[in-house]
């Protein structure tokens, strides 16, 4: 159990964003433990994948306040603390997936323990490793993206959307890695249509609303 006095890993009080001044979403207040899992929740357009982004550093924060372990964020506060999957994969279409992981790891390290080889293996592409990623099927590259999850040492995951062109089988390996991660006191956001089926415990609810 998260003791109620911890410090946070994030804090948002009255986060909101403009474009063009108007508001896309907020204010948003919520916080997010070390071992804990967050639901995004919102009709389309609603500011799911914008709060993720933001959260990434890839947005600026327009308006409230944002905390990262008690302290103000900063993109360079949780530089390699943070891992974001979106609708975009960031993966090198000439490149293997080794040579993806490579490079992820080269710029954020890795797990004890954990390599290309391995990772791959775990998300069902042993055989694939060195197939350039243009190749592989939407699912699989789908596959390569969250090998990230498991090499890259992030304590928080921001996920848009992760269970998008995977089988039956893929959902089930994305929910073994987010109960994995978390009982490992990692933490997620996730957004998500409803193939989550997390047995951690009932995770959080953050709703969406302008």
């Amino acid at each position: 159990m998260t003791s109620a006095h911890a410090i946070p890993l994030l804090q948002a009080r009255g986060l909101s964003f403009l474009r063009a001044d108007e508001p896309v979403f907020g204010p948003l207040d919520f916080t997010l433990h070390p071992g804990e899992l967050a639901l995004v929740e919102g009709d389309n357009g609603s500011g799911k994948t914008t709060l993720l982004r933001q959260l990434a550093g890839l947005l600026h924060v327009d308006e409230g306040e944002l905390q990262w372990r008690g302290q103000p964020w900063n993109r360079d506060a949780c530089a390699g603390e943070v891992l974001f999957l979106g609708h975009q994969l960031g993966l090198k279409m000439d490149m293997s997936p080794r040579e993806n992981l490579h490079i992820a790891a080269g710029l954020h390290g890795a797990r004890d323990g954990r390599d290309a080889a391995s990772v791959l293996a775990e998300v069902g592409l042993a055989g694939y490793e060195d197939e350039p990623v243009r190749r592989l099927s939407a699912g699989q590259k789908k596959r390569a993206a969250l090998a990230r999850l498991l090499l890259l040492p992030a304590v928080l995951w921001l996920l848009d959307e992760p269970y998008a062109n995977l089988d039956r089988a893929g959902i089930a390996l994305v929910n073994r890695l987010l109960e994995a991660h978390v009982a490992g006191r990692g933490a997620a956001l996730v957004t998500s249509h409803g193939a989550v089926s997390f047995h951690g415990g009932e995770p959080k609810r953050i709703r969406m609303h302008d």
